[in-house]
């Protein structure tokens, strides 16, 4: 298999971590144009220590069928609200390396869908 080396914005670079197990398989689609092109989704593997331990928890939460009060009342574990603190704490002081970034990233997207999931089942209750 080749190598290639690409030089790429730091932005486009952390929304592509998720997807690194996948960027072959993508560009060849995006080089195919007989296929429909597919929704870019990172491949979950839930086996895997890839997977943010606070996205673990709300797939947990989720997978439980909650009704629209569960929802409602969740919130991480203190554990992942410690971690949380941590991470903004580096970020107030520039100090986080690419991973962290990354893993900040996760906890701001499912922050983002906790509140349209409890918003949603506020207006169910």
């Amino acid at each position: 298999m080749a190598t290639i080396t690409l030089q790429i914005p730091d932005e486009l670079a952390l929304r592509l971590e998720p997807l690194q197990n996948r960027l072959p398989e993508l560009l060849g689609q995006l080089l195919e144009p007989t296929k429909k092109p597919t929704t870019i989704e990172p491949e979950i593997n839930t086996h895997s220590g890839d997977i943010p331990a606070v996205y673990q928890e709300v797939l947990d939460f989720l997978i439980k069928s909650p009704i629209p009060q569960d929802i409602v009342n969740f919130k991480v574990s203190q554990q992942a609200q410690i971690r949380l603190q941590i991470l903004l704490d580096k970020n107030r002081e520039s100090i986080l390396n690419e991973m962290e970034i990354a893993e900040l990233d996760v906890y701001e997207q499912l922050e983002h869908l906790m509140i349209l999931l409890k918003a949603r089942a506020y207006s169910e209750i």
